[in-house]
């Protein structure tokens, strides 16, 4: 392969990587309703902000006795009260948060719960799945951004539907003019924070995108660096990932600039409201404005109470502003994680608990006329029937492309048949048998994952079934022991690092030997890119495996073929698939 085949490969996948993050997201779903502990954290938050209408009376009713000479023991009590309120008042707004928090921390705990629950039920054949990177970076990263939301815009919104209302009341008792300059005043700033709203979801939303894109791009690029540094395309993929790191920057210089200008236009309002409030006031008590106090002046700490109130009023609004790029990104955090939970392609009877199968159990399978399609216009699998009997061993053969592996899929129950059905042992493959018949299957394919541990732990798999005693007759079996013995003293690594390919599908291949419900093994593609003299030593154990069971083989592999008791071999032509079934040559 030349460099330059090797530069649009890389590049071919970037862009394939780019439009699965950037595809359109699903349309906005209602909002669930809110949990009972971030209601009364609200509440709480409401009733500290209202305290300060007694203190604010005690405070201007105190100005007023020291205005007039009145200097005695009520203005102690006064300050005994005043200080009392703001203690009350501190303690039931710390005591709000917390409750809204713990509340935000419960809602985005279930929410990612149900999140990878979605992720567990939903088939690796799913084209439409989110890459990896993309994945981890929603539930990892931006679903953090829903606590901020919850724990504080939405009880500080809840705060803006009340306090500035009561407050407004209680000036209208005094004055209805300065009610009426704070009811002009107050829906600019709502008015101009939905214009500026509405851009800042945008921008929210395209910049988490950027940054589940520029995750997907890191992660597949890490997974394939070997790859990479053997094509000599480390320069492309570093300038690749500074262009994606440029994009992200521009996008949340943009949330920011967004979030500034909303910060400022409330703060131009609420200061004019009450600019406007004081100066109202001022001439008010000096004479020149005599109306707007229901016939009479106000006096001095009537009007000083009226004062005190007019920043009250505003000061829900400022907070709501400081908190409304909290909104952008919490609900286009919770839009992620949602869309999380909709997938096309279901596992057969995900979330069904699983049955030990009973001894004896028939192990044939059967496909009736099966269609299957991942996309509309392309047609795997046409009207395609099967049938393989009890400890039959066959081999589907075919190129890459003929849907070999969706067979397999379609037998595991990955992915349910679009017409026609699948009998495991004379049962119809259904929700609510599937993970039952599944436990008597093993899957091995050509890239089985090797977790970080020891030769033994990655066989056991922590399973209790599992003694010393299996693991030594399946590491014989598969030829392992050499290696358990070499690798005794040593941990292997994520992946599988310390292993051949060859010894890592044998590894594979021990697992279901000491699996004693494995009675149905379906193998996809076991030899690929193995050489001869490897994949000989994977049909030798494979076979092995088979003795007594059946399974089922997808390969190109004729060598492999040859061993099968049948072999099954598409046509080009994807439709009407006959059940042709003889020696292989």
């Amino acid at each position: 392969m030349s460099r330059k085949d090797t530069d649009n490969k890389l590049e071919l996948v970037a862009d394939e990587t780019q439009n699965v993050a950037k595809s359109p997201r699903k349309a906005r779903r209602p909002r669930r309703a809110q949990p009972p502990l971030l209601k009364k954290g609200g509440w709480l938050q409401v009733l500290a902000a209202l305290i300060w209408i007694p203190q604010a009376a005690m405070l201007a009713y105190a100005v007023g006795l020291i205005a007039d000479g009145q200097f005695d023991n009520r203005i102690y009590w006064l300050a005994a009260g005043i200080l009392l309120l703001g203690v009350l008042r501190s303690m039931l707004d710390a005591a709000g948060g917390r409750m809204a928090y713990r509340a935000a921390r419960q809602t985005l705990t279930l929410m990612r719960t149900k999140a990878l629950h979605a992720l567990s039920s939903r088939s690796p054949l799913d084209i439409s799945r989110p890459s990896s990177g993309e994945t981890a970076s929603i539930l990892a990263e931006q679903a953090e951004m829903m606590v901020p939301y919850l724990s504080r815009f939405v009880p500080i919104r809840q705060k803006v539907m009340v306090v500035p209302f009561i407050l407004l009341c209680f000036v209208f008792y005094y004055s209805w003019t300065s009610a009426l300059i704070l009811l002009i005043a107050a829906p600019l700033i709502p008015l101009f924070m939905a214009l500026i709203g509405m851009r800042a979801q945008k921008a929210s939303e395209e910049q988490l995108v950027e940054m589940g894109s520029m995750n997907g791009f890191l992660l597949d690029r890490l997974r394939g660096l070997a790859t990479i540094r053997s094509f000599d395309a480390v320069d492309q993929t570093a300038l690749r990932l500074r262009e994606n790191a440029e994009t992200l920057r521009k996008k949340t210089m943009v949330v920011l600039r967004i979030a500034f200008l909303s910060s400022a236009v409330l703060e131009l309002f609420s200061a004019l409201g009450v600019a406007m409030v004081a100066v109202y006031i001022g001439f008010h008590l000096l004479g020149p404005l005599n109306f707007g106090a229901w016939g009479d002046k106000l006096v001095l700490s009537e009007a000083l109470f009226v004062l005190l109130l007019a920043p009250a009023f505003f000061e829900p609004l400022r907070e709501l502003s400081n908190a409304w790029h909290d909104r952008a990104s919490g609900e286009a955090a919770i839009d992620a994680l949602e869309n999380l939970h909709v997938h096309q392609a279901p596992i057969v009877g995900a979330g069904h608990q699983r049955n030990t199968p009973s001894d004896g159990q028939d192990t044939s399978i059967t496909l009736n006329a099966v269609s299957y399609s991942y996309q509309a216009e392309r047609k795997v699998l046409q009207d395609f029937n099967l049938a393989i009997q009890a400890g039959e061993k066959v081999a589907i053969l075919a190129p890459s492309g003929m849907g070999k592996s969706t067979i397999l899929a379609l037998i595991a129950g990955l992915i349910k048949p679009q017409s026609g059905t699948v009998e495991i042992g004379g049962q119809v493959l259904t929700d609510e048998n599937a993970a039952q018949l599944r436990g008597q299957m093993v899957w091995v394919g050509q890239k089985p994952h090797i977790f970080a541990g020891s030769v033994r732990s990655n066989i056991s798999l922590q399973r209790e079934h599992v003694d010393q005693s299996h693991m030594d007759a399946a590491l014989q079996v598969m030829a392992l022991s050499d290696v358990s013995n070499v690798m005794n003293n040593h941990m292997l690594g994520e992946g599988g690092i310390g292993l051949s390919g060859g010894e890592a599908v044998r590894l594979a291949l021990a697992r279901a030997a000491v699996d004693p419900a494995a009675t149905i093994i379906l193998a996809d593609e076991p030899t690929a890119h193995l050489d001869r003299e490897t994949a000989d030593q994977i049909t030798t154990s494979l076979l092995a495996l088979a003795k007594g069971k059946t399974m089922l083989v997808a390969t190109h592999d004729e060598t492999l073929a040859r061993h099968m008791d049948y072999v099954i071999r598409l046509d080009s032509e994807r439709q009407n698939y006959a059940d042709v079934r003889g020696a292989a040559e």
